[in-house]
């Protein structure tokens, strides 16, 4: 859609209040805009333009106490309870470290914010938004019952942006990874090699950008002493097992701008239709099971040994969701996740293949 053939601001504020039950990404599909354009278009009428100025929001956030942090892909949302706690800003990447809130930020696909009421009277909700150039959410902060609402309008004036239009943002590109190409012929050696001689499973990111491989292509390619894949159930397989065994965990959620990471057991698994669902005290996870193409358990050399995840891939190429075995850095895998990564039903390959 064209900007000249795009819906006013006001014809979307009325289909807004025309659909008051309808959630903003099935709204703004629908009316064919971004979330960003639908949030755009009620400047002035409960939403405030901010800057998405991640170091001054993260020398501002912690003051906002108790607080929901979400984010998601378009198959996954991620939504954590908890106080941003110790928040480290960086130029290209900053990080939130918290007990609860755990967050690997990317500032440069931060371009677009907005603070946002809901509501009337007593019943308010309020939140902070951010999407990248594409017009998609790459995080957002929900208050609470027990957030401190005059550190929020403190916040938000500190963002404040003097452009308070309701004019709707451009909508660039998105931001999509390599499609996964069946006629790749990568250096096979050279990506084992560089494999197998980690010793922090951070430098793979490292070895995909000197060998211009996506982390999907890496792992089919690399062999099954390194990667193999499962059976299309695994993840909720899995999700059961760790749930049914108590076994801490790390689940992770991004997109461009934004990974967020659960560190600790899950409990209450809840399958609604094509979604499987976790709704935790403090971890909630809506993850559509219908998107994911192909599951692969992982095994990565470090200093400690080996590190194995489990790693959920959409049809194009881009991860869905990703869990590892709760360990503290400078320990050795656990033993029960490793188990469990090693129990899972691999992929009946057919005999053709």
């Amino acid at each position: 859609m064209t900007a000249a053939s795009l819906p006013s601001p006001a014809a979307i504020r009325q289909a807004r209040a025309d659909n008051p039950k309808m959630r903003e990404r099935d709204l703004a599909s629908q009316l064919g805009v971004t979330e960003c354009q639908l949030v755009a278009a009620h400047c002035g009428f409960g939403v405030r333009r901010i800057r998405a100025d991640v170091e001054k929001l993260l020398a501002g956030v912690t003051a906002l106490g108790e607080v929901m942090a979400l984010t998601r892909n378009e198959s996954a949302v991620h939504e954590k309870i908890g106080v941003y706690e110790k928040p480290v800003s960086g130029k290209h990447a900053s990080m939130v470290l918290g007990s609860e809130i755990d967050l690997r930020i990317f500032p440069k696909h931060w371009v677009h914010g907005f603070a946002v009421e809901k509501g009337e009277g007593d019943d308010i909700r309020r939140s902070l938004q951010f999407f990248d150039a594409a017009g998609d959410a790459v995080h957002k902060i929900h208050m609470r019952e027990n957030s401190n609402l005059e550190a929020y309008e403190d916040l938000v004036a500190i963002l404040f942006s003097p452009d308070q239009s309701d004019e709707l943002p451009t909508a660039g590109p998105r931001l999509v990874q390599a499609a996964n190409d069946p006629g790749l012929r990568a250096d096979l050696e050279d990506l084992r090699a560089r494999w197998s001689g980690m010793t922090d499973v951070h430098q793979f990111v490292g070895i995909l950008r000197d060998l211009e491989l996506t982390r999907r292509q890496a792992v089919e390619l690399v062999g099954p002493d390194f990667a193999w894949r499962l059976a299309d159930d695994a993840i909720p397989s899995l999700m059961r097992i760790v749930a049914n065994e108590q076994v801490p965990i790390m689940c992770f959620v991004g997109n461009g701008g934004c990974i967020q990471i659960h560190s600790g057991p899950i409990t209450e698994i809840k399958p609604m239709g094509p979604w499987i669902n976790v709704m935790d005290p403090t971890f909630h996870l809506h993850l559509r099971t219908d998107h994911i193409t192909d599951v692969w358990a992982v095994r990565k050399p470090n200093r400690d040994g080996h590190v194995s995840s489990i790693e959920a891939y959409g049809a194009d190429g881009s991860m869905i969701i990703q869990f590892f075995g709760k360990r503290q850095e400078g320990t050795n895998e656990r033993a029960e996740w490793r188990s469990i990564v090693e129990g899972l039903p691999r992929l009946e390959r057919s005999s053709a293949a």
